[in-house]
């Protein structure tokens, strides 16, 4: 049964009863950016291995690094205009309208017919799926009631190794035919989840958070209710939820907060909130994956695999294992919490880089007398990289920066946090292939040593957000929450706490 839902906007929804039903739909309906660029990373990765791409494009190196890094310069344009245009317009339709925009990117992209064209293409896909990301983050920890929120938010992210594991094999498929349709099929295939994110929006209410922001309380009582109590609204969740709500926004408007950039640097409060929750996005990207993310051909030439066809091979087998450690990793943040999974991830990211710099090394020094074990060896350890870079980075890339930042900051704080990342992967993805072709081994031992850093840090600063609400969470920062219902686990184990009583509050 559906219901007809006010959005606040010219778009209405037209919402299924069921909870269930509803937590199932916002997933599908916001995978649509992570899926997209998983995919792109992927397929770039495969296209990167195929002589009818490079060829057609003449690429050298530093065209290579252009033609894939472009996707990056789209997501900064992207990042500095996503938390405005979803605070404004709400968090529905900056997902749709950025639907559009990497719709176009994408026709663009596997209609090119130069390098020129191939780059504007891939920046326009970048601002679009850039926003579209920052928008779904920011929607489904809103959205989702909190017992379901790490893996609400945290399957946004995961689904990457799906559009990676779809372009994996897809590329390995068409690898083998000798036109250019060898590249332009996988770039048309891109927007299909696109399609798929706009087919499903009508059906997935707005964010309540909004709707009060904007001062649709009886909409967002009854989107509170359809996210937490199958549209009971006389629920003791759905009532404790939407006062927690109501409360806290409106103590973020008497002191003087607003929805301005700015907002993120204006408190000691709001910066240590906005330092901690936006290092998600420049810790993830530094953490070495991009070498395998876009170079994966590459890092496994350093290693005595240079058969494009095992390469592309060896892109789908790596894309299955990491998707099986997100999904892993994504239980570990629900169960064990966001700072410990983070903390021993980044532990065995570093570790696992030095050794792979050793035993590149050991290849490189002797090529030709390499034993079978040291080649498969490394590649084993490249592979156990990733999976661990999975456990953590892959759910918390979204999860982390919406649950430490409160409203005021959310999506400009998570827009930042996302600018940062492709600022930096903007550079990387750039140098990767320079650093590898030239310095070889030593290049995993300085991300090694970087990374080292970034444990550091996220043991010291790092808070833990497992277990609240958006509004609990402030608590952490402030010193206690800004509402009188009493927290909303207390409530979901106290089976004596009436309706009745919790209605005296709204």
């Amino acid at each position: 049964m559906l219901t007809k839902t006010e959005t606040g906007t010219w778009f209405p929804a037209w919402v299924p009863e069921s909870t269930l039903t509803l937590s199932i739909l916002l997933v599908l309906c916001s995978i649509a950016q992570s899926t997209t660029s998983g995919y792109d990373g992927s397929m770039l990765n495969g296209l990167n291995i195929l002589p009818s791409y490079t060829d057609y494009f003449d690429l050298t190196p530093a065209g290579t690094g252009l033609n894939t890094a472009s996707v990056f310069i789209g997501g900064a344009f992207g990042a500095v205009v996503a938390g405005m245009f979803t605070d404004k317009y709400g968090r529905r339709l900056a997902i749709f309208w950025s639907a559009i925009i990497t719709l176009i990117g994408v026709i663009l992209q596997a209609a090119a017919q130069n390098v020129a064209m191939f780059v504007i293409a891939r920046i326009i896909l970048g601002f679009g799926t850039i926003i579209s990301g920052i928008a779904a983050g920011v929607y489904l920890s809103e959205a989702f009631p909190s017992r379901w929120r790490a893996w609400g938010v945290g399957l946004l992210n995961d689904f990457y190794y799906v559009g990676a594991l779809l372009a994996a094999g897809i590329t390995l498929g068409t690898g083998k035919w000798q036109s250019t349709w060898a590249w332009r099929l996988p770039s048309l295939i891109q927007g299909i989840f696109s399609i798929l994110c706009i087919v499903i929006l009508p059906f997935v209410p707005e964010s309540p958070r909004w709707l009060v922001h904007q001062g649709f309380f009886d909409e967002a009582r009854l989107a509170v209710a359809q996210t937490n109590s199958n549209g009971d609204l006389n629920d003791p969740i759905a009532i404790a939820v939407y006062k927690e709500v109501v409360d806290t926004l409106e103590w973020e408007k008497k002191e003087g907060q607003t929805m301005s950039p700015l907002e993120i640097i204006k408190t000691p409060t709001a910066r240590r909130r906005f330092l901690i929750g936006m290092s998600a996005g420049p810790f993830s990207c530094i953490a070495g994956n991009i070498i395998a993310s876009y170079y994966l051909g590459t890092e496994l030439a350093t290693a005595g695999i240079t058969d494009s066809t095992a390469q592309l091979e060896a892109n789908v087998v790596l894309n299955v294992w990491c998707l099986a450690c997100a999904l892993g990793g994504t239980h570990l943040v629900s169960r064990w919490g966001r700072k410990p999974t983070a903390l021993v991830s980044q532990i065995l990211l570093f570790t696992t880089l030095f050794i792979i710099g050793g035993l590149t090394k050991a290849y490189n020094d002797n090529p030709e007398g390499a034993s079978g074990s040291l080649i498969y060896g490394d590649v084993a350890v490249m592979f156990l990289f990733q999976g661990f870079y999975s456990l953590a980075w892959t759910p918390l890339l979204y999860i982390y920066p919406a649950e430490v930042m409160n409203y005021s900051i959310r999506a400009n704080g998570l827009a930042a946090s996302t600018l940062l990342l492709n600022l930096f992967a903007c550079v990387f993805v750039f140098i990767m292939p320079i650093g590898l072709n030239n310095i070889g081994w030593k290049m995993y031992v300085a991300n090694g040593a970087w990374d080292v850093a970034i444990a550091a840090l996220i043991a010291i600063f790092w808070v833990e957000t497992k277990g609240k609400t958006l509004e609990e969470i402030d608590a952490i920062f402030e010193g206690h929450k800004h509402s009188t219902v009493p927290d909303i686990e207390k409530i979901r184990g106290d089976k004596e706490i009436e309706a009745s009583v919790l209605k005296q509050y709204i």
